[in-house]
């Protein structure tokens, strides 16, 4: 049978829906505009699976943490009243058909990039519905990301104009270049104009940091940063091995 998995990155929706309440937000109606949202998202993909995933609440930060120590540093913390009413949430997605997978102990995003990428690699069709642009390292044919603010879809055009680069190419990009909004520094003195232009000229950062031909305005920025800029481009790229436990058959979508 042919598959179309549609995966939604949770907190990505849920914390947006959230900020947009008018006056003092509800976690009630948070959950309420979110079933809207995914039933709208339903009506227009037709998923014969789905599932809604979730990070994990410890307070644990992760391997990138310990490879890069400021990774996300002073990103504003989760409302009190909406973290507890995350199984308030969850229960409602239930009631429209959408189970909920928590992390546990991994980044949300990395348990989608493995369960996306491990259907899109058997060449079923696989929607991500997130806002976040570090998944668009995984796109393929089979594979696409929809941001469902802004009703676009974030694909290789739309990389390619906003970056410069092959969706490919990006770890090696933000390697280079850093994500000032999760403290990856890349490499100091080469940012977004310069990234483009080594990857250019050198398929990937390895390439960058190795090659004997780099003009000299580049050598004495990377030499004595390579260490990390290898660092940078592994926290922002995304884990694709982890093991799941479950099968497609338990996120199956059967209508509520």
């Amino acid at each position: 049978m042919s598959i179309h998995l549609v995966v939604i990155d949770a907190l990505n929706l849920i914390r947006r829906v959230h900020a947009a309440q008018p006056g003092e937000p509800d976690v009630a109606n948070t959950a309420k505009v979110c079933c809207q949202a995914l039933e709208k998202i339903i009506n227009n993909s037709q998923p014969t699976h789905i599932v809604a995933v979730f990070d994990h609440n410890s307070e644990d930060r992760g391997w990138r943490a310990e490879l890069l120590p400021h990774y996300k540093e002073g990103r504003k913390p989760m409302p009190e009243e909406l973290a507890a009413g995350m199984d308030q949430i969850q229960d409602a997605f239930m009631a429209i058909g959408i189970d909920s997978l928590l992390s546990d102990g991994d980044e949300a995003d990395d348990l989608i990039a493995t369960l996306a990428l491990k259907v899109a690699s058997r060449g079923q069709q696989v929607t991500i519905v997130s806002t976040d642009k570090g998944y668009c390292q995984l796109l393929q044919p089979t594979l696409r990301i929809r941001d469902y603010f802004q009703q676009r879809w974030l694909d290789a055009p739309f990389v390619e104009k906003e970056y410069g680069v092959k969706p490919e190419q990006l770890s090696d990009y933000w390697g280079l270049a850093g994500i000032s909004s999760s403290k990856i520094p890349g490499v100091t003195g080469i940012g977004p104009k310069a990234a483009v232009e080594l990857l250019g000229l050198y398929p990937d950062l390895e390439a960058v940091l190795t090659a004997d031909d780099l003009p000299a305005k580049w050598q004495k920025k990377i030499t004595g940063n390579e260490d990390t800029a290898r660092a940078s481009k592994k926290v922002a790229s995304l884990q694709t091995d982890l093991t799941l436990g479950f099968n497609l058959q338990d996120i199956r979508y059967t209508p509520a």
